[in-house]
Formats: structure tokens, sequence, C-alpha cells
């Protein structure tokens, strides 16, 4: 008799373990699962007077402050308005190009209302960038210089470690320079750093490496926790029997 409660007793300690370790793998399952993609339509366009759609969280309070300003006067004196997107990551198949195309015809769906529109986009989780402007924009912010705006002005400021704040501050200066017949100040100098890098890591760094630690650990769990599981399963039955 005192077997049998014990093997029952034994029994229901490995059920319910089982049922732990299920739950605990299907936990880690989800957290490790990659960051939702952002489709366009889940872009809203920006209320009137809202310049900046930061759904990738990489500006501070204070310079989005500043980035607004510079914008709204923008639009006040010359009609142009200038609208700044970020986002974490594109959907299976996208490129910055095509999102960003796709962006401004849906928020500007006929000529005349995206004639004064321009939208431009970063995707933080690569760092490519994009921009899309409307007819009477492009009669003042040639080719050449978007495509500069896009591939020096945002990308060197990310190439020298992800200062994302310096790379859109700087984009919507230029922009708004440009648009109000100013002169273009130009693109920001690379710093050729041919010293030896620091020993300390950047904010963006270590939390990286954080979130590497944490997966791979969660990885080794999910992963070893099972097989023990399964082997003091297999060792319960044998008791059993």
């Amino acid at each position: 008799m005192q077997r049998l409660l014990n093997q029952c007793h034994w029994k229901h300690i490995g059920q319910r373990l089982l049922l732990f370790v299920a739950v605990f793998v299907l936990a880690t399952q989800l957290f490790v699962t990659p960051a939702h993609a952002t489709g366009v339509s889940e872009v809203p366009k920006p209320k009137a007077g809202t310049w900046i759609v930061d759904q990738a969280e990489v500006l501070s309070r204070s310079n989005e402050g500043k980035i607004a300003t510079v914008l709204k006067d923008l639009a006040k004196q010359t009609g142009n308005e200038v609208r700044l997107v970020t986002i974490h990551r594109l959907d299976y198949g996208e490129t910055i190009e095509t999102f960003t195309n796709k962006l401004f015809d849906l928020w500007f769906p006929t000529a005349e209302a995206g004639a004064n529109q321009t939208v431009l986009v970063l995707d933080n989780l690569t760092n490519n960038v994009a921009l899309h402007a409307g007819e009477t924009v492009k009669t003042k912010l040639s080719d050449d210089v978007a495509q500069s705006v896009t591939q020096e002005t945002v990308l060197i400021p990310l190439k020298e470690g992800n200062k994302y704040n310096q790379a859109l501050l700087g984009a919507s200066d230029r922009l708004a320079a440009v648009l109000s017949g100013r002169p273009d100040p130009g693109p920001p100098t690379l710093t050729d750093n041919i010293q030896v890098e620091g020993t300390f890591a950047t904010p963006e760094e270590t939390k990286e490496s954080n979130a590497t630690v944490w997966v791979i650990g969660f990885l080794v769990v999910a992963t070893v926790v099972p097989m023990a599981t399964y082997y003091f399963y297999l060792f319960l039955q044998s008791r059993e029997g």
C-alpha cells in the first residue's frame, strides 16, 4: 500500500513538473520571437501639426521637440510639410523604398494632396532610410540632395554609433534650409576614426549584448529542461513498472 502511495505521489509530481516545463517553454518561445513587423497600414497618418511618428522610439523627448519646432516653422513659412517616421522592422519582402512610397500614397492619395509633402522613413533594425517628396517639393529638393539627405545626413551619424537624434536633427535642419530657399548646408563630415577604440561599450551595444545573453540563456534552458524532464519521466515510468 505504501509503495502504491509513493508511486502516485511521484506521478503527481512528475505531471506537475511537465506542466510547468510546457508553460515555461511556451513563454520562452514567445519571448524570443522577433518583434512584429510594421506594415504600412499600421502607421496612422499623423494629425495636423504632428511632424514625427517615432514608432521605433529612437528620439529623446527634447530632440523630438526641437525637430517639431523646425518643421512647424517650415510649414508656417513656406507651406512645405515634412514628416519623419521611424519603424523597427519591415514586413518580409518589403524594402524601405517601397514602404516609404506606399506610406506616402496612403497618406496623400492624390497629387494635389501630396504636392507640398515630404515623408522620410527610417527602419532602425537595418538603419535603412528613404524619402518621398511631392511634385512641388521636387522643384526645390533635387534628387541628388534628397539622396544625400538619406544616405549622408542620416546615415553618417548612424555609422558613427547609431546616433539617431543627431541623424534626424540633421535631416530636419537640412530639409528645412533647402525647402525654405536657403543655401544647402550639405551633409556632415564622416569622421575617420583611426585611433584605437575605447574599451567602454555604447548604451546600444550594452543593450544588444544583454539581450543576446538572455536569448541564448533562454534557448539553452528551453532545450535542456525538456530533455531532462523527459528522462525523469522515463525514470518514473520504470519505477511504476
